[in-house]
């Protein structure tokens, strides 16, 4: 069975999705449904805990269905992802944490140096971390060497559904990585995630792709698809470039005119 294995738990699908930007309740979880994603991740920060008795998105999703990832989004500092860390795990009771240090809020862009302190201290409380990065081979190392259970380098900036422009960056990280590289943010359209599994990602996690399509199930369908089919191909194993054409018929006994 081909499954993506994450702090030794075992998933059928490589597809994580996100639960921001959505319009509307109804089309995120059909977008979920839709999507197959087994881990789902909620910004904690950005839910409304003010008033217990108001539900919030944690309370839409069947928890019995999907893992949840909490993440720190909306963090500028390590300290804040620590407390909004713990945050999450008080409240769902997980020790599954989505890492973001992201100190400026215009280009969205992860602290490296808050990041690396941050995961240092989490996995020091006994949580499992799943930190964002950008697509940096040395600090994805150094995040595998004191226990991360993946490292996520960005495709490029969230949200900006510019696709992968960090491909040789993540194609190192793949390659020297021993734990799972889900390629996070940035990517805008199915074929970018299967261009990401091509190459040798785990997985991908995707979130306003999806919920700004104009049918956000339909889309979650889409990215199914080509997360599946991205994997099938990395593992049949692409033909070699060439620098001039080659035919795909056999030029052997073919009858050549003026010739007996």
């Amino acid at each position: 069975m081909d499954g993506l294995i994450i702090a030794g738990k075992r998933f059928r699908s490589r597809l994580m999705v996100g639960t921001g930007k959505h319009r509307t309740p109804e089309e995120m979880l059909a977008s979920l449904e839709a999507s197959g994603a087994e881990i789902v991740t909620v910004a904690i920060r950005r839910l409304n805990l003010d008033n217990p008795n108001q539900k919030t998105l944690i309370d839409e999703i069947d928890w019995s269905r999907y893992t949840i990832l909490p993440n720190t989004a909306g963090c500028q500092t390590a300290e804040e992802a620590l407390f909004t860390a713990r945050l999450a795990r008080q409240l769902t009771g997980s020790t599954w944490i989505k890492l973001e240090v992201i100190p400026n809020p215009r280009y969205l862009l992860p602290d490296p140096i808050g990041t690396l302190e941050a995961a240092k201290a989490l996995i020091a409380e006994g949580f499992t971390v799943l930190p964002y990065i950008h697509a940096d081979p040395i600090l994805a190392k150094r995040l595998e060497e004191i226990g991360c259970a993946t490292v996520m380098p960005l495709g490029s900036p969230i949200g900006s559904g510019q696709g992968i422009l960090t491909a040789d960056e993540i194609k190192i990280i793949i390659a020297e990585a021993r734990v799972p590289v889900v390629v996070d943010a940035g990517l805008g359209v199915p074929s970018d995630a299967a261009q990401a599994m091509e190459m040798g990602a785990d997985a991908v996690l995707v979130n306003t792709a999806i919920a700004q399509a104009q049918d956000p199930a339909l889309m979650g369908e889409a990215f199914r698809l080509g997360v599946e089919a991205g994997r099938k191909a990395y593992l049949a194993g692409r033909m070699p470039r060439r620098d001039y054409a080659s035919a795909s018929s056999p030029t052997e006994g073919v009858p050549v005119p003026g010739r007996a």
